[in-house]
């Protein structure tokens, strides 16, 4: 864990608030933290897991956060938490999203009273292999349905589209260097940081996106779409239209999530 002095001391006045309360079994400490990408005034991020009757007390009153903003006696330090209960644990084990299962990566238990805790927890931040090839070949179409929407915004002259185009390309090419590597999506907040962190990308796939989001130019795209085309043969010959469709026009016919959340 990468918590220092005074977030560990936060930590345990933390446990002293929770740990005897038998509404609460357990007590797990995550967030930027966690995952060595904080600085010294971050806040405390923690998962709180509640008894089902407290959940389900909680649920019904739409309380299922944290906030302390006293507890913390360093420079902009507050706590921030979220309530959950048991079975959201093995949910998230079975069938969680990307941002859903690397919120629990490198999460350190603070106290528990749940039997295979621990285990469990490793069950969580773990790449899902058999989605792989699925999401690449989602992902890729998206990079090229959105190089094309590039140039129809500069046809148009239209900002709205080229903006939002241009946001897209560099999202889901970065999704696909990510599934690449076998790497969860952090969610937005951390993107850009678990690309760094990837092993395997082009070399100057961050200077190319940054160059896009800050201009959004026909240029730009093409840079960015010949890094990404070239730095592997990728084996995809779908037809991106198809695969726009399927992926973000009709997910809704088989009840799945929207693919940015995949």
């Amino acid at each position: 864990m990468y918590l220092q002095a005074h977030h560990l001391k936060v930590v345990e006045r933390l446990k002293g608030l929770f740990q005897d309360d038998p509404r609460y079994l357990a007590m797990l400490v995550g967030g930027s933290l966690a995952k060595g990408w904080g600085s010294e005034n971050s806040d405390v991020d923690i998962i709180l897991v509640v008894t089902e009757e407290e959940y389900v007390r909680r649920v019904a009153s739409d309380d299922l956060g944290y906030i302390n903003t006293e507890i913390c006696d360093y420079p902009g330090g507050y706590v921030d938490g979220k309530i959950i209960n048991e079975a959201f644990l093995h949910d998230v084990a079975q069938r969680g999203s990307e941002p859903a299962r690397a919120a629990f990566i490198n999460i350190q238990i603070a106290f528990s009273h749940l039997p295979h805790l621990d285990d469990l927890l490793k069950q969580i931040p773990v790449y899902q292999e058999a989605e792989r090839e699925q999401k690449m070949r989602a992902f890729y179409g998206q990079i090229q349905a959105h190089r094309w929407f590039i140039s129809e915004a500069a046809k148009r002259q239209s900002v709205y589209l080229m903006t939002h185009a241009s946001s897209e390309m560099v999202f889901y090419s970065a999704r696909l260097l990510l599934a690449y590597n076998r790497i969860l999506y952090p969610f937005h907040k951390w993107l850009m940081h678990s690309i760094e962190d990837a092993p395997e990308k082009p070399a100057d796939f961050l200077s190319l996106a940054e160059a896009l989001l800050r201009e959004g130019t026909v240029a730009n795209a093409e840079a960015l779409w010949n890094c990404i085309n070239t730095f592997r043969d990728w084996q995809i010959t779908d037809s991106w239209g198809v695969r726009f469709m399927q992926d973000t026009e009709w997910t809704w016919r088989r009840g799945q999530p929207p693919l940015a959340d995949w």
